[in-house]
């Protein structure tokens, strides 16, 4: 339970910990999960619980979870159901309250947290572009580690897909769901000026016999190479 670096000499090496976390061991005792950088530099985590002892935050899932500032070791807000995805953004700290399935902003005044659009899934991965945050949503399963939790006791469906928000007004302006092979999110980014992405195969077969030219160039390709995949 510690944010650390890579190292060419050791393993890794410790960088910063919870204050309530006493000694280094593998032994996933708050579950710290969700970093945030302001002004380019790591400022906000995320945490499962506030425990000191091998996987102690599973006791308190449904409203251990906390948010922290890690250069004044404060936490600003507690009482969460297993939080993901600082951000801050639009002079605001954003974070998903993962077990509600909600995405909200957090009054670091008043230590408060505002909701402002809950969707069917859990939330994880979160990003933005202008007014519009896009949020991850993972289909969770009730199991050990879910259950107990806001969003898996309710009675509705949970999809797994990306949904866009915005930051505004909470209105879901649309979403992209996947309805078969992917069933979790972990994370989220936009990536500016990219219309038309393409996942990476690794089907090697695929790839030694797949090419790519302009519309003008591929018209050239005889029709048993441009449909050989199909």
């Amino acid at each position: 339970s510690c944010l650390a670096v890579r190292s060419i000499q050791y393993s890794f090496l410790p960088k910063w910990q919870p204050p309530f976390i006493t000694s280094l061991a593998p032994e996933d005792r708050c579950h710290l999960n969700g970093l945030g950088l302001r002004d380019g530099k790591i400022r906000y985590v995320t945490a499962l619980g506030q425990s000191d002892e091998a996987a102690g935050w599973r006791k308190r899932k449904k409203d251990g979870g906390v948010v922290m500032d890690t250069t004044t070791n404060e936490i600003l807000l507690d009482g969460l159901a297993m939080p993901h995805s600082p951000r801050w953004y639009d002079d605001k700290l954003w974070v998903l309250e993962s077990g509600a399935g909600t995405i909200g902003h957090v009054d670091i005044a008043n230590r408060a947290y505002t909701p402002i659009a809950e969707v069917p899934g859990f939330t994880r991965g979160l990003d933005f572009c202008g007014p519009v945050a896009f949020v991850g949503l993972s289909q969770v399963r009730e199991s050990a580690v879910f259950s107990g939790i806001p969003i898996t006791e309710r009675k509705q469906e949970r999809t797994c897909g990306v949904w866009a928000i915005h930051i505004q007004t909470g209105q879901i302006l649309g979403f992209v769901k996947f309805e078969d092979a992917v069933q979790e999110i972990f994370a989220v980014r936009v990536v500016p000026g990219i219309r038309y992405p393409d996942l990476v195969n690794h089907d090697t077969k695929l790839l030694d016999g797949s090419f790519i030219l302009p519309d003008a160039d591929l018209l050239r390709v005889p029709d048993a190479y441009r449909n050989a995949s199909t």
